[in-house]
C-alpha cells in the first residue's frame, strides 16, 4: 500500500511512524511533514487546505497513493477529502459535510439532540446582548466556545464574567454552555459510516502549567490506559454516543468516515459530550498509537473503503504510554521560533525504542539544523510497565532535550500513576 499523509504536526508523526512500522506500507510520503516526520516518510510541499492541489499530489508519478489519511482539521472542513474522493482515491476522513461537526459547535449540538446523546445545556449566541443573557442563565464557571475551528484554543473556562464576555465578543458566533464537572476522557474511533471501532481511551492535560494552572493550549501532553476508569466505560460510550452520532449523520445523507473523536466529561450524571473532532486529537494519539499492535493501514484503509464490519478486533500492548509536549518559550500566547534544538540524537541512541520524538513545529535551518518553527514544538512518547514506569522513560528522555526558553509541564499522569 502507497500512503500519503497530509499534516505537519506531532499527530501526523505519530501517524507516520506507525505506518511505517507496518510490513503493508510500500511507499509513505507526507505533505508538508517537518523535520521529524522525513526521517520516516518523503517529504512535499503542498497547501494542505487545497483539495485540487492535494488531489493532483495524490496522482504524481511519485506518489500514487493507495490511501490518503488527511491529519488536520481545517482541510477536512475546506472539502479536501471530497476533492481526493472524486479521483477515485480512498481517503481516511470525513467530507467537509460530516466534519462540520468539528467545524461547528451548533451543529454538533444540533446531531447531538437528534442522536439523542447526552451533553451540556448550551446556547447559540450571535449577539453581545444573547451572550450575557446565556452567561447569566449558566452562571460560573463560564464556559464559551467560539463556534468555528480555533486549533484547539477556542474555549474559554472562566469564573472571571469579563473574561468571558470578551471571548464572547471576539466570536461571530459562539455558543455557551453549562460546566461540566468530573474527569474527562477522550476516546478515539475508527469508523466507515456504519461500523464503529473504538480505540483505548486517553486523558489529555488542556492547561499550560502545572496543576491545570494557566490558559489552554492546544495540549500539554496525555496518558493511555486510564487505570480510574470503570472498565465498561468504553462500552458505553460507544452505545451512547459513537454509534448514535454516526447512525445520525448517516441518516441525515452526510455519512462521516475515518476518526470520529468524542472529549467527554465523567460528571456526576454521568457521561456527557464536551466536543466532538473529525480527527486525531494532538496529543493524546501520540499516547494511543504508542499502545496500538493491531498494523495502523489496513485498519485505516477498511475505514476509508467500507470494510470495517469484517475487520479483526484490535490488539493493544499491555503497557502503558505517556506523552509531554515542549512548548516553544511564550506559548501558548506569541510563541518564539527558529531556536536551536539539542539532544535529539541523544534520545535516539539511549532512550530508543521505549521512548522517542515526536517532532510538531520544527524544521531544518539553512545549516541543516533542526530548530523550532512553531508553538508545540516536540512530544516525547515513552511507553512502561504501567504509567509510573512510561512516565519515569519520558521525563528521562525529555531531559536530554535542550530548546532555549522551552516549557512543559511536569505532572502528566502524575496523579493517575498514583492509582
Amino acid at each position: 500500500m502507497r500512503i500519503l499523509v497530509i499534516g505537519g504536526g506531532a499527530r501526523e508523526h505519530a501517524l507516520c511512524r506507525s505506518l511505517s512500522l507496518d510490513p503493508e506500507v510500500t511507499a509513505l510520503h507526507c505533505a508538508p511533514g517537518n523535520a521529524g516526520i522525513a526521517e520516516v516518510a518523503t517529504l512535499h510541499a503542498v497547501d494542505a487546505t487545497d483539495g485540487s492541489a492535494v488531489a493532483a499530489l495524490a496522482e504524481t508519478p511519485q506518489v500514487r497513493a493507495d490511501l490518503v489519511v488527511i491529519g488536520p482539521e481545517a482541510p477536512l472542513v475546506a472539502g479536501v477529502a471530497d476533492a481526493v474522493r472524486a479521483r477515485g482515491i480512498a481517503v481516511f476522513g470525513p467530507s467537509a459535510r460530516a466534519a462540520q461537526l468539528e467545524g461547528s459547535k451548533a451543529f454538533a449540538k444540533e446531531v447531538m439532540a437528534a442522536a439523542g446523546v447526552p451533553t451540556a445545556r448550551s446556547r447559540l449566541c450571535t449577539t453581545p446582548q444573547e451572550a450575557d443573557e446565556a452567561l447569566d442563565a449558566f452562571g460560573p464557571p463560564y464556559v464559551v466556545k467560539d463556534d468555528g475551528l480555533a486549533a484547539g484554543k477556542g474555549v474559554v473556562v472562566t469564573g472571571d464574567i469579563e473574561e468571558a464576555r470578551a471571548h464572547a465578543r471576539a466570536c461571530e458566533r459562539v455558543v455557551i454552555e453549562e460546566f461540566l464537572d468530573g474527569p474527562e476522557v477522550s476516546l478515539f474511533a475508527v469508523t466507515d459510516g456504519e461500523t464503529v471501532v473504538p480505540l483505548q481511551p486517553a486523558q489529555d492535560f488542556k492547561r499550560a502549567y502545572n496543576g491545570d494552572e494557566g490558559p489552554n493550549t492546544g495540549g500539554m501532553g496525555a496518558y493511555s490506559p486510564l487505570p480510574w476508569a470503570d472498565p465498561k466505560l468504553v462500552q458505553e460510550i460507544e452505545q451512547t454516543v459513537l454509534q448514535p452520532t454516526v447512525d445520525e449523520l448517516r441518516r441525515r445523507g452526510t455519512p462521516f468516515s475515518g476518526l470520529l473523536y468524542a472529549g467527554l466529561a465523567i460528571t456526576s450524571r454521568g457521561v456527557r459530550v464536551i466536543e466532538f473532532n473529525a480527527r486525531f486529537g494532538d496529543p493524546e494519539t501520540q499516547a494511543v498509537l504508542a499502545r496500538l499492535r493491531t498494523p495502523l493501514a489496513g485498519l485505516l484503509h477498511a475505514s476509508a473503503t467500507g470494510g470495517l464490519a469484517g475487520f479483526p478486533p484490535l490488539s493493544w500492548s499491555e503497557e502503558a504510554a505517556v506523552t509531554v509536549v515542549v512548548a516553544a518559550r511564550d506559548y501558548p500566547a506569541t510563541p518564539r521560533t527558529g531556536d536551536v534544538i539539542e539532544g535529539l540524537d541523544a534520545v535516539a541512541r539511549q532512550d530508543a525504542p521505549e521512548a522517542y520524538v515526536l517532532h510538531a513545529g520544527t524544521k531544518r535551518d539553512s545549516k541543516g539544523r533542526v530548530v523550532s518553527a512553531g508553538g508545540r514544538v516536540l512530544s516525547v512518547t515513552a511507553t512502561g510497565p504501567g504509567l509510573s514506569g512510561a512516565r519515569e522513560r519520558a521525563y528521562r528522555a525529555l531531559g536530554r532535550i535542550r530548546l532555549d526558553g522551552s516549557h512543559h509541564r511536569t505532572d502528566i499522569a502524575a496523579g493517575a500513576a498514583e492509582q
